[in-house]
């Protein structure tokens, strides 16, 4: 192969809006301070079809997301799971370091990072206008839906924590369970985690 005409690559080359290629470790270091509580997630380019974040860990949420597309799961460091409410139950896929994991759209599902320094890529697709996210709250004693926030997804980064501000910060009654009268604990993912858990024990 004759490569004497190949010119090495213009950082400045017009086509290539997104830059070049870049160093995902040196990058993860640069943002490491972003990478973990109360932040947790970087987004690392913007205005592109796909949504390509790195979530650190320790996290761990109560909420569940309903996408409207796939989600592309790659755990880079430590261990993580995804916590899905299908028909009435919660069920746990582990994603173990170096797993891939393919999401299909609309599965109710809450991911959980809570090994401190854990490190996750995230890929899904930007939404077109009137595609809707969800975000659902869901009783731990007997997995009734009890509130529902869809949304126009723009950013991951910003526009969750007021989509989850319009749940915790709400009058205590819009926690209550419409089937059984359990109160969800709002933001103490730690109380609704131990009540799925006991619930777990109990079936």
């Amino acid at each position: 192969m004759n490569t004497s005409n190949v010119k090495p690559l213009a950082s400045n080359l017009k086509s290539l809006v997104h830059g070049l290629p870049l160093n995902l470790a040196g990058w993860i270091e640069q943002h490491r301070d972003r990478l973990r509580p109360p932040v947790g997630n970087q987004q690392i380019w913007q205005d592109s079809d796909f949504i390509v974040t790195v979530v650190g860990g320790p996290n761990q949420r109560s909420d569940f997301h309903d996408d409207p597309f796939e989600e592309f799961f790659y755990q880079l460091q430590g261990d993580a799971e995804l916590l899905i409410c299908e028909d009435g139950h919660f069920e746990r896929v582990a994603l173990q370091q170096g797993q891939v994991f393919l999401l299909p759209p609309h599965v109710r599902h809450s991911p959980q990072r809570p090994v401190p320094g854990s490190l996750g890529l995230v890929i899904e697709r930007t939404r077109p206008a009137g595609e809707l996210d969800a975000f659902e709250w869901y009783c731990a004693s007997c997995a009734a839906l009890i509130h529902r926030a869809q949304c126009q997804l723009v950013s991951i980064v910003s526009d969750l924590p007021k989509i989850f501000a319009g749940f915790y910060d709400a009058e205590p009654t819009m926690r209550c369970c419409p089937e059984c009268g359990t109160m969800h604990p709002g933001r103490d993912w730690a109380a609704w985690h131990h009540q799925v858990a006991a619930r777990t024990r109990a079936s």
